[in-house]
This record gives structure tokens, C-alpha cells and sequence, in this order.
């Protein structure tokens, strides 16, 4: 009893409570971290680009060096993107061969979680074949069906083994079986 009463349940309430505080807090610490993020992305930007002011009062001969050199710019940064994404790619190859590796060492394959399903056999043959196949899979129409009065005739066919063995005795036996065999 003294350990009973040393652990206390939380009630339902308690529970709701808290968990809707912690949604609460979870939310807020979302919602600032999304702030600081806008925030860098703004200052990181502001230190790249330029301002370009004045373009009214340029000639066309310096707004023309000024697309050349924005162009160029813009050349640059998609060539380090570009290899950038080929790094990127060859390393995701690399990891890829690199697990499948372990996992041939281990000589263990990873098997997909698989969940019990109830289906029918026909609600089985409908979602492989699809809708427009109709497809009926009763299992009892397709076993023969057996008569009860078989088994007497079974009966009645058969023989005393000694009548069998006392014709196949000697050579004319042997005769017999092999003549039977055939």
C-alpha cells in the first residue's frame, strides 16, 4: 500500500492542461524561430547585394557594363550551385553504397514493418486485378464433391490377400506380377 500511495495519477484535466501548454510553448518557440530565420535570411541579403540606385541618371554605355557585370555575377553563383548539387548528389550515391555495404556485412536486410490486413480472397484478387476483372475465387465450388456410396463398392473390389499371393506363387508368379506391371 505505501507504494501505491507514493505514485499519484494525473487526472484527465491535469493532463489536457499541460499538454495544452506545451502545444502553447512548442507554437511560440515555432513562431520565433521562423522570425529569426526571416531575420538572417534579410541581414544575408543586405550584405550581398548592392543597392542600385541612380540607374535614371546612367548612359546607356554604363548600364550596359552594369548588365555584363550583373550577368557575369549571376554566371558565377549558378556554376557554384551546380556544383554544389553535383557534391551533394555524389555524396547521397556514396552514403547509399556505403549502408548497403554494412548491411551486407551484417547479412541483414531491413524489412518494412508489415501490418496485418483481413481481407478475402476476393477482396484480395479484386485489389491485385483490379475492378474490371471479376474474378471469383469460392473455394468450396471448386472441390469434387464425394458420394457416400463409393466407399462400399471400394469395399466389395477387394479381395483376400491370400487369394492374391497363392496366384503369383512359383514361376507362374513371377509371370503374373510382371505381366501385372505392365
Amino acid at each position: 500500500m505505501s507504494e501505491e500511495s507514493g505514485v499519484r495519477k494525473m487526472t484527465h484535466q491535469r493532463k489536457m492542461m499541460l499538454k495544452s501548454l506545451m502545444l502553447n510553448k512548442a507554437r511560440e518557440d515555432l513562431k520565433r524561430e521562423m522570425e529569426q530565420k526571416a531575420e538572417a535570411k534579410k541581414a544575408e541579403l543586405s550584405q550581398r547585394l548592392e543597392p542600385l540606385s541612380g540607374l535614371n541618371s546612367m548612359s546607356s554605355q554604363e548600364l550596359m557594363d552594369l548588365c555584363r557585370e550583373l550577368h557575369g555575377k549571376i554566371d558565377k553563383v549558378d556554376e557554384q550551385r551546380f556544383d554544389i548539387e553535383a557534391r551533394v548528389k555524389k555524396n547521397d550515391t556514396e552514403i547509399e553504397e556505403l549502408n548497403q555495404k554494412i548491411f551486407d556485412l551484417r547479412g541483414k536486410f531491413k524489412r518494412p514493418p508489415l501490418r496485418r490486413v483481413k481481407m478475402s480472397a476476393d477482396q484480395m484478387l479484386r485489389a491485385l486485378l483490379g475492378s474490371k476483372h471479376k474474378v471469383s475465387m469460392d473455394l468450396r465450388s471448386n472441390l469434387k464433391s464425394v458420394k457416400k456410396g463409393g466407399e462400399k463398392k471400394e469395399d466389395a473390389e477387394v479381395k483376400d490377400w491370400r487369394d492374391n499371393i497363392e496366384a503369383k506363387q512359383g514361376m507362374g508368379g513371377k509371370k503374373a506380377v510382371f505381366e501385372g506391371a505392365q
